[in-house]
């Protein structure tokens, strides 16, 4: 079992948990209306925005969960070279991921520090395989 892949993938579930959670919490549960959808929209947006910018929301959390789920299996793989490419990809994707967190929100939001945490894990996992 390969430690730091199975570290970045663990890291990202996390990650997404804690995303989709506080998301929840913080932005949405304040525009239900007894749906699970949120559906009172604050103006200039309507009802439509919300529902798409709140799929929105959960789909990075699911993308980042399918991107640790393959973390995690390959982690555990005897032919763990095989996978290098595939892991640079995720590690620099989720970099990425880092990065337009960091810029965005110029550093104020931590979700670029856990992204860069499992880029960096990720990447020593392919450098170790």
């Amino acid at each position: 079992m390969q430690s730091y892949l199975l570290a970045a993938g663990v890291l990202m579930i996390l990650i997404g948990i804690a995303h989709s959670v506080i998301g929840e919490i913080l932005i949405f549960r304040q525009r239900r209306a007894g749906a699970i959808v949120p559906l009172l929209a604050p103006p200039p947006l309507r009802e439509r925005h919300l529902r798409i910018l709140w799929a929105n929301w959960h789909l990075c959390s699911v993308l980042g969960w399918g991107l640790a789920a393959l973390l995690i299996v390959i982690a555990g793989s005897p032919d763990l070279p095989t996978y290098a490419p595939s892991i640079r990809i995720i590690a620099i994707a989720t970099l990425a991921g880092s990065l337009l967190v960091l810029y965005a929100t110029r550093g104020r939001h931590p979700g670029w520090l856990g992204l860069l945490v499992a880029a960096g894990l990720a990447w020593l996992g392919q450098s170790a395989a």
